[in-house]
């Protein structure tokens, strides 16, 4: 059976959690100073995810994939300083190790593509990190382009690097 893409319910929350935090565990060797504070938001993002859409991907009734769609919003840096996030924005794109190589993620980021464009988007974006290799190349595959004026540092020596999509047609 193939993976269905749906809609978070509101009782898939431990399975998502739990499939979060298993597929980002692997960087936490990569980022030891780091790694509680992140896991930390990890989980308070997931335990409110506001105003973001919340999918999941599901293979023979177990969660194996997981993302949240943002809209365009203003939001308030650590510092307290605004920032404008003008598009539809990528958040925690997670797929179980178990479940790895068989193209979850690129069908979880299509279905944000076609929401982002159904909602009238012109450009569609994420962060990520020199980390996140795998997901970068995917990401360069499926079209999305550096926006080095995304770019933020939430500590000294780690560049979280925006990347944008543009959905206007050809």
């Amino acid at each position: 059976m193939t993976e269905h893409i749906r809609d978070a319910r509101r009782g898939d929350g431990d399975a998502i959690r739990e499939v979060t935090l298993a597929a980002y565990q692997e960087y936490a060797a990569s980022m030891p100073a780091l790694w509680n504070g992140y896991r930390q938001n990890i989980v308070a993002t997931l335990a409110d995810v506001g105003p973001a859409e919340q999918l999941v991907a599901e293979h023979d009734g177990t969660i194996v994939g997981t993302v949240l769609l943002y809209p365009p919003r203003r939001l308030t840096s650590p510092q307290g300083d605004p920032i404008e996030m003008p598009w539809p924005e990528i958040r925690l794109l997670a797929v179980a190790p178990a479940a790895r190589g068989r193209g979850i993620g690129a069908a979880l980021v299509q279905e944000c593509v076609h929401r982002a464009r159904r909602s009238g988007a012109l450009v569609l974006s994420l962060h990520t990190t020199d980390l996140m290799k795998t997901a970068m190349r995917m990401y360069a595959r499926m079209g999305f382009v550096r926006a080095p004026e995304l770019d933020f540092h939430p500590a000294p020596g780690l560049t979280v690097k925006g990347y944008r999509l543009d959905l206007a047609p050809a």
